[in-house]
């Protein structure tokens, strides 16, 4: 079977791994990620994968409660810890491997990041969780995963949400929202369109990574992108 990428990075909001009630960690949801993943992993894709920590922690929000921003950014990043270690014992109970690299050093649970270590992981088979975001408050794990997936040199970034990709509007609240198949770089940041930072996406645009915005709670469409069908919304540049 053709595979249209050799290499991915993944990002996954923390909702990949929580119950109905969008909080904690939630065993039968935390399987059924790791299974999609391991759909791909079993084509010899090499997988990077950065996961949010808002459904233990979002840090964003605690301001209003007194919480200093910088702490409370911090307090997210260790959010993203404890969903990568959930994901590695995961990953292992499926018979892969896997590898947790973190932005700052907790040296007992994972290993600091670097390009170098992290490109031999992958072309070992490894599948490479990255956690604590940049290692910086104030940026968001979405920046985090486009910063991660331009080190190491993947062929595409693909967002896992829980909508069908990019709309004009937010399509829960919103019926008559505009569903985008193909959008620039440009117009999204122009719309400022709200499934994915702008951050992220301004500097997915400086070095042409293309993202793919998919829904990640409808098995078998991470497999269905990797063989290059035309699942959610494609962010890139304008067509010359």
């Amino acid at each position: 079977m053709e595979k249209r990428y050799k290499r991915i990075l993944l990002k996954l909001s923390g909702e990949a791994l929580s119950g109905k009630e969008g909080r904690g960690i939630d065993f039968s949801s935390l399987r059924n990620t790791v299974s999609e993943v391991k759909q791909i992993h079993d084509l010899g894709i090499e997988i990077g994968i950065v996961v949010g920590g808002g459904n233990i922690f979002r840090g964003v929000n605690l301001e209003e409660f007194g919480i200093d921003r910088v702490k409370a950014d911090y307090m997210g990043m260790l959010a993203t810890v404890i969903n990568c270690i959930a994901l590695s014992e995961a990953f292992s109970s499926f018979g892969i491997d896997s590898k947790i690299m973190s932005a700052f050093g907790i040296e007992k649970i994972a290993e600091s990041f670097s390009k170098d270590a992290a490109l031999r992981y992958l072309s070992e088979g490894k599948i490479l969780l990255f956690a604590s975001g940049t290692g910086n408050p104030y940026f968001t794990t979405d920046t985090a995963a486009v910063l991660r997936a331009l080190e190491i040199e993947a062929d595409v970034f693909i967002k896992g949400t829980k909508v069908d990709g990019v709309y004009s509007d937010d399509p829960f609240k919103n019926p008559n929202a505009k569903f985008f198949d193909k959008i620039s770089y440009q117009e999204f940041l122009e719309k400022r369109l709200k499934v994915l930072d702008l951050t992220a996406v301004s500097l997915a645009m400086t070095y042409n990574l293309p993202i793919i915005i998919y829904n990640m709670r409808k098995k078998g469409l991470l497999k269905e992108i990797i063989e290059g069908k035309k699942i959610g919304t494609l962010i890139k540049g304008d067509e010359p």
